[in-house]
């Protein structure tokens, strides 16, 4: 899964990695949190707002989402490229927005790992010109790490009902 899904190409200029969470709670709860592309600050803490500008929520669909303040951005607007409910893989390419996540793409994998269920999250982005790499890779870690926290504490809570 890792060589299939999080072993991106990257230019010159551009930094990635992945960040991965064990979650103590079965891969379909953890999913159906996931794969909700209309919802994401269900778990990710740092969206205030999203409404769909276009689709259904399936592939292909774009979300405008709100930022909360504090964070260097305001808006983001985010096309989901891929959702594969069998394979449990969910791609996201950022395309707008008043941030330095330029030509931002993210790649999602969940997995079993006996009662647990193991999410990788790998990311490619450009460097900003008035940024380094060790900068931006920290940046877009940090936030993708909280995200993960937080939907591990989400789940394992929906788990224990």
């Amino acid at each position: 899964m890792i060589s299939l899904h999080h072993s991106p190409r990257l230019s010159a200029n551009q930094c990635g990695s992945v960040v991965t969470q064990t979650i103590q709670a079965p891969l379909p709860l953890v999913w159906s949190v996931v794969r909700q592309f209309d919802e994401p600050q269900a778990y990710k803490q740092f969206v205030k707002h999203c409404g769909l500008s276009s689709g259904d929520g399936g592939a292909g669909s774009v979300r405008e989402l709100t930022v909360v303040s504090g964070l260097p951005a305001e808006r983001s607007t985010e096309r989901l490229d891929r959702l594969d409910d069998e394979s449990h893989v969910m791609v996201i390419s950022i395309i707008g927005g008043d941030h330095k996540l330029v030509n931002y793409r993210s790649t999602t994998t969940l997995h079993e790992g006996g009662d647990n269920t193991v999410v990788m999250e790998s990311y490619v982005v450009d460097i900003p010109a008035d940024s380094c790499e060790e900068d931006t890779c920290l940046f877009a870690e940090t936030i993708i790490g909280c995200n993960l926290k937080s939907l591990a504490k989400l789940a394992e809570k929906m788990a224990d009902g």
